[in-house]
């Protein structure tokens, strides 16, 4: 990517570039593959879960080949320590003193494979370096790269082996989404391609990191009116007064929304957030922070999961939408 200053025209370029670059190893998903680019550009995180064998590391892998950066990918288990992940002191014999070698969180794009199988200490691992992107160890503060993304794929919890996510932990991941089976046609297309090659080998990076850096600084820029901040606050206040809902959407999933919904008003290239830019993302980014009512779920025949995307598609029909949004 050049020097030159980001305009409309060349966001949508690298941003094509870089859908079309993911799109080649992910058959038939392109709101999955839209939804990883705006976490990236909304200096957000991406927490994918579905069952197991569905693509969701080979997502996280394909946006990290798309992109000239450092990549490191962690595989949570059981016996996982939190040095693992941010780092820890060793103590060198020869200049007695302790120095901090770096964890595997110390990258541009880190993959967090299958992260509700450690245990919740480690777990809690990601929470500073996720909202401060930083890692504080013995009292010293080691700022990380930027950009910085995390993409976490998680099992169901009905999962042998699994650990629910705190609370705290989900609501540091901008979005969740689900990646589901492909269709009939995706999974032949699949098996004739992917027999003898991976599609991942061929992959080449497409923008580099200082372009992700001003391509996340230009998104920044996007216009919000104050109608439209409105009605987002509007939505998240209705998820914490609902009689359905025992723990409703943060002030930090509000202002998350705000900025998931700038990257997609400018991949659709508008320089300007509509109502409709809110709307499309309210449930990827409130669903996976809200907790139902007891047995709200369970008296409409519901798993928690239906009972909360029902809530929200309520809500978001509901608030009432500004009509002068520029």
């Amino acid at each position: 990517m050049s020097d030159a200053p980001i305009t409309a025209e060349s966001f949508a370029r690298s941003t094509d570039a870089v859908l079309a670059s993911v799109s080649r190893v992910i058959d038939g998903k392109p709101a999955a593959v839209r939804a990883a680019l705006v976490c990236l550009l909304a200096e957000g995180h991406l927490l994918i879960e579905d069952v197991p064998g569905v693509g969701k590391t080979m997502l996280a892998r394909a946006l990290a080949a798309s992109v000239d950066a450092t990549v490191r990918r962690i595989q949570f288990t059981p016996d996982l320590l939190p040095g693992d992940v941010t780092g820890v002191s060793v103590y060198n014999p020869v200049d007695r003193e302790f120095e901090f070698k770096p964890g595997a969180i110390f990258a541009h794009i880190v993959i967090a494979d299958e992260i509700n199988r450690s245990s919740p200490k480690t777990q809690s691992a990601l929470l500073e370096a996720m909202e401060e992107r930083q890692v504080t160890v013995d009292g010293t503060s080691h700022p990380l790269d930027e950009p910085f993304l995390v993409v976490a794929t998680q099992n169901p919890l009905e999962m042998e082996g699994t650990y629910a996510l705190p609370e705290a932990q989900r609501d540091r991941f901008m979005m969740r989404i689900s990646m589901g089976y492909p269709d009939a046609t995706s999974e032949a297309l699949m098996l004739r391609q992917r027999d003898v090659v991976n599609p991942l080998d061929d992959l080449v990076p497409v923008v580099d990191a200082a372009g992700v850096r001003a391509l996340i600084a230009w998104a920044r820029s996007i216009h919000v009116s104050p109608a439209v901040e409105e009605y987002a606050v509007g939505v998240a206040r209705a998820t914490r007064e609902h009689p359905d809902v025992r723990l409703g959407a943060s002030p930090r999933a509000t202002l998350q929304l705000i900025r998931a919904a700038k990257v997609w008003a400018a991949l659709d290239g508008r320089e300007f957030v509509i109502p409709d830019d809110v709307a499309n993302l309210v449930e990827p980014v409130f669903a996976h922070r809200m907790i139902t009512a007891r047995g709200a779920a369970t008296a409409r025949g519901r798993s928690n999961a239906d009972a909360i995307a029902a809530v929200l598609r309520g809500i978001v029909g509901s608030v009432r939408v500004p009509l002068a949004t520029r």
